[in-house]
Parts: structure tokens; sequence; C-alpha cells
């Protein structure tokens, strides 16, 4: 082709790379898909009681997730491509893409760390609302009673907890033990649930700021590459 030297190379660079940001792309909409069918956030987020169904910012995040490795994949395409025809419209695009995904992703990093306690603290809030209407003792309210009670049960029996805290854990217990209640989960674990939620969705909210930042790296070397390659391209006497 027409590039010689060191600027074939940024092009064999530049293919590298964009082969990995496709491989990138791939693994971020499969640990998308994965999140967003995960068998424990599913169950707890899938959950409704009274008309009011769980807090959905976590799978906003996932959706959005989605969206952006399936462009990934496009774009890691296009840069393969655009490197090999050494194609400076093609590499341009390319370009103009990773320049708008990078500032999407900074964006999102700025607030995904502004909000990183929000999708917690929103399941925990709403799980204290079962929980209260659950351990109500008004018998008008029976019916209501059993309906907070099964969709505690599954937050407990998913997440193996019981209890807002150490010392509604224990109280929850003691009711069970009484047969008042029946919503501990049949482990018998004495941990309560407020911990578990923020374990579960914060494990899952560094796994994503892992792969973001990753992604960011390999797209600033590609910015990098694509321009160099494609003043070569321009500079070159073959074009």
């Amino acid at each position: 082709m027409g590039v010689e030297g060191c600027t074939k190379c940024i092009k064999y660079l530049l293919f590298f790379f964009n082969f990995i940001f496709w491989l990138a792309g791939c693994v971020i909409l499969g640990v998308a898909l994965w999140l967003r069918h995960d068998p424990q956030t599913s169950s707890l987020l899938n959950t409704n009681f009274d008309g009011a169904p769980a807090p959905s910012t976590f799978y906003i995040s996932v959706h959005i997730l989605i969206a952006v490795g399936a462009v990934m994949m496009v774009v890691g395409f296009l840069g393969c491509y655009g490197a090999i025809q050494e194609s400076q419209c093609l590499l341009g695009t390319f370009f103009a893409c990773l320049v708008i995904l990078f500032a999407c992703e900074v964006a999102a990093g700025i607030w995904g760390f502004m909000h990183k306690d929000t999708v917690s603290k929103e399941m925990i809030n709403y799980y204290d609302s079962i929980y209260d209407k659950a351990m109500e003792q008004s018998i008008g309210e029976t019916d209501r009673k059993k309906a907070a009670a099964s969709v505690l049960k599954i937050f407990h029996e998913t997440l193996s907890c019981c209890g807002k805290g150490t010392g509604t854990s224990i109280f929850t217990h003691i009711t069970d033990a009484l047969g008042v209640t029946d919503l501990c989960p049949s482990s018998g674990t004495s941990v309560n649930c407020h911990s578990r939620i923020r374990e579960l969705f914060s494990d899952k909210i560094y796994l994503i700021g892992i792969a973001a930042l990753v992604v960011a790296v390999i797209m600033i070397f590609e910015m990098i590459f694509s321009m160099v390659l494609c003043c070569g391209i321009r500079n070159s006497p073959v074009y």
C-alpha cells in the first residue's frame, strides 16, 4: 500500500488496537447482558410492591452500557477496515466517533462517580419501606402484610440476609421463632440486608468502572495513531 517506514508500523499498531477495541466492545456488551440478566439483581429489581416497582437506576445504567458495547464493536470494525485500506475518509470518521465516545465516557464517568452510592441507597430505601410494612401489626392490613412479606422474603432468600441492621435482624429472628412472622431465609443467617445490598451493587459498579478505564486508555492510543496515520497517508507520495 502507500505508506512506508514508521507510518506503516503505525498502521498495523492502529489495526491491533482497533481489534482490541472491538474485543473490548464484545466484552462490555457481554458483561452488560450478564448484569441485565444476573439472577440476583433480576430477582430484586423485578419486584413490585403496592404498585411501586423497584428503583430502575441500575437497569438504566446497564442499558446504556449495552448501547456503548454495540457502538464500540461497530466503531472498532470501522477503524480496522480504515487502517487496512488506508482510507483518510474512514480514518477521519473513525477519529470523530472516538472523540464523541470518549467525551460520552468521561461524562458518564463523572456522573457515575458523583452518584456511585445512588443505586445502593435507592434499593436500601425500597427494602426499608417493604420491611416496615411487613412488620406492621395492624389487623386491618393483613393482606397487605402478606404482600409485603412475600416481597421481603425474595430479598432475604436472594441475598441471604435478614433485617435492616443488627438489632432488626435479631428481632426478626425472634418473631420468626415465635411464629409471628416468616421472613428470614432458611439458611438462618444473621447478616443484615443493608450491607448485602451495598456489597452486591458496589461490586458491579466497580466492575463497570474498571472496564471503562481500560477502554479509555485504548481510545487515547487509537486517537493518536489514527491522526498520525491519516497525516502519513496525506503526505505519502503515492496519494
